[in-house]
């Protein structure tokens, strides 16, 4: 489990117009909240919160004025063309506090080669200590056969991680290969049209 000490600078400004000028100076609004503690209006540097997001889960140790909370990233908003941070919403989290988080999964071994692996979905729910997150889980497709499918209760959890998900929920399904036989129809030779009337004539004369 990452986590990444970040500076953060409190708002006091608010709205749209607020908002550009601070992703103008480089800098990304958030909000943290959680324990019922009043929601802190701050910003974080884009550059250095962007390199942090790009860990699954990370935990962001955060200065504020002096005090250091520690947070997890509950709302990511980015551009939807330019892909640019926007907005982020953060949680407090607390040392040994247990949490629920979406944690991606991975498939580790070979499947029937005939089949075609479908990916339903990429990751699950897990409640988890907020300090021992994983980056990843795992779901064995050793020898999986076509048409069958691994399960959210398929994934190995390490000790102390539940499943929140649904344990039906199908993480991977392995669909068999359409084989299509093209079938060439088959045309019955036709008769020179020249012949037909020769054929009467002869009739005729006989």
């Amino acid at each position: 489990m990452a986590e990444v000490s970040i500076k953060g600078t409190s708002r006091t400004e608010f709205g749209k117009g607020a908002s550009r000028r601070a992703r103008v100076a480089g800098q990304v609004p958030a909000v943290v909240y959680g324990h019922g503690e009043k929601p802190l209006h701050i910003t974080l540097p884009a550059r250095e919160l962007g390199v942090a997001l790009k860990e699954s889960n990370v935990l962001l140790n955060i200065d504020i004025d002096g005090k250091i909370e520690l947070t997890l990233p509950k709302s990511i908003v980015r551009h939807p063309l330019k892909q640019i941070l926007e907005h982020v919403d953060l949680v407090l989290v607390r040392r040994g506090e247990k949490v629920t988080v979406a944690v991606p999964v991975h498939t580790e071994g070979k499947h029937d080669p005939d089949g075609i692996l479908e990916h339903q979905h990429n990751t699950i729910e897990i409640e988890a200590e907020a300090t021992s997150i994983p980056k990843f889980l795992v779901v064995d497709i050793e020898g999986m056969a076509s048409g069958t499918s691994r399960y959210a209760s398929d994934v190995v959890l390490p000790a102390g991680i539940t499943l929140v998900s649904p344990a039906s929920t199908i993480i991977v399904h392995l669909s068999e290969r359409s084989t299509v036989v093209e079938e060439v129809p088959v045309v019955a030779p036709v008769a020179d049209a020249a012949a037909a009337p020769a054929a009467d004539a002869e009739k005729k004369d006989a």
